[in-house]
């Protein structure tokens, strides 16, 4: 029923609401970055910006009660949630073969608390840092010839609240991320993002992610599949995901560091049969009594400790403002000398009131594990129709994160698992 408000309701909310439905049509395409030599071989969005305003809907100066009314302002950020506490940031690629019939991959980087800018610029994506030594000035960008977006179109989110670009408009969260919080977050996010390119609701829909996502990914392809019977319409077209490196269950995954460790001879078969014999394959978690297994623990440390555990060809390194060039984490420092330099947040148009500082990631993120382990999701994936491709490195001894030296051949496996 209608009610007439406009006595009551103040000029700058009319104002307000008249400029954030004009903004609503408006066009999210970069051209340029800051430290890439030249317009962009391929096509980038960075997001929208979806705000709820009060449940008032204007129209001929007569108010409509319509529930809660969501109005979209264009702008680098998705809002989520009931209250709208949560602006999730995004990069979008359009597939570089057919956009309009290829797949289009959902990619979220692990941590929790990493940017997805780690799988854009080092792992998948059609960019990355030019590795030279900083000077001072912005670390340039080039091209990669193993990006998936010569098959796929990719999104790549920044999530949970408080990743990369990601930020809430309050200071604390009146509930702390968690896996299964994730899962529901990143559901309604691609929702309303799909919500806004509807020419994509039809193509073939793959999650895909690394590290710790793993835990995530396959429990939201579940959840996506049981929306797609129970509430969501039009349906996500899914098809399968993609998972490299992926963390599975703590516990075992930490274990299995051990055998790892012996079989790229990184330990001694004395070692590694005493460890086998008085730890019995309890490593992690180990029995305070036991403790001849507590000191082979450890000399295993004393083994490994100065091997960086995501590529074990390379030495380990602090990832900090004096790491040497040397260093595998070197491009981790260049990439945020570039995102935190004002040139490439205009660019991306990142709100100053968002972050002061941008980070990789945000190892101290408040986040609750609450899943224990990804086993029953995969189960239930599998059961129910969803194929998946699983890939790990073979130079990594954490058995949840990647390190792309080349990934020619992943692509290669990768346009297969798509179909071509």
């Amino acid at each position: 029923m209608a009610k007439d408000y406009v006595s009551s309701v103040p000029k700058f909310l009319l104002l307000l609401l008249i400029l954030y439905h004009s903004a609503a049509d408006s066009t999210s395409i970069i051209k340029h970055l800051p430290g890439f030599d030249g317009p962009l071989p391929f096509e980038l969005e960075t997001g929208f910006f979806f705000l709820i305003l009060k449940k008032l809907y204007l129209y001929r100066h007569v108010c409509y009660e319509f529930g809660e009314l969501i109005v979209c302002d264009l702008k680098r950020y998705v809002g989520v949630g009931e209250q709208e506490e949560v602006k999730l940031f995004y990069y979008f690629i359009k597939s570089e073969r057919n956009p309009e019939e290829d797949p289009l991959l959902l990619w979220l980087s692990g941590g929790p608390g990493c940017s997805s800018i780690s799988g854009l610029l080092f792992e998948n994506g059609p960019l990355t840092v030019k590795l030279e030594v900083y000077n001072g000035t912005l670390p340039s960008l080039v091209s990669t010839t193993y990006s998936w977006t010569k098959i796929s179109s990719i999104l790549y989110v920044d999530q949970p609240v408080g990743t990369g670009f990601s930020y809430s408009s309050r200071t604390q969260l009146p509930n702390k991320p968690s896996d299964s919080g994730e899962v529901k977050r990143i559901h309604e996010f691609l929702h309303k993002w799909l919500g806004k390119h509807p020419e994509f609701f039809s193509n073939p829909f793959y999650v895909g992610g690394d590290s710790y996502s793993g835990m995530v990914v396959p429990a939201l392809v579940q959840e996506i599949s049981k929306g797609n019977y129970l509430c969501c319409k039009p349906p996500i077209n899914l098809k399968g995901y993609v998972l490299g490196n992926p963390l599975t269950e703590v516990e075992v995954d930490y274990n299995h560091r051990i055998p790892f460790a012996h079989g790229m001879a990184l330990i001694s078969d004395e070692l590694y049969e005493s460890m086998k014999r008085i730890c019995k394959g309890e490593y992690q978690t180990v029995d305070p009594s036991n403790t001849e297994c507590l000191k082979l623990v450890e000399e295993y440390h004393k083994c490994i400790d100065r091997i960086y555990f995501p590529l074990i060809l390379t030495p380990y390194c602090e990832e900090s403002e004096d790491t040497s060039p040397h260093c595998y984490t070197y491009r981790y420092l260049l990439i945020t000398y570039w995102a935190n330099d004002e040139n490439v947040r205009r660019a991306l148009q990142i709100p100053k009131e968002s972050k002061e500082k941008w980070v990789r990631c945000y190892w101290g993120i408040p986040y609750t594990h609450d899943i224990k382990s990804s086993v029953p999701y995969h189960m239930n994936n599998s059961i129910s129709g969803y194929p998946s491709l699983i890939f790990r490195s073979e130079f990594s001894l954490l058995p949840f994160e990647v390190v792309v030296q080349d990934s020619r051949p992943f692509l290669y496996y990768v346009s297969f698992f798509f179909g071509g």
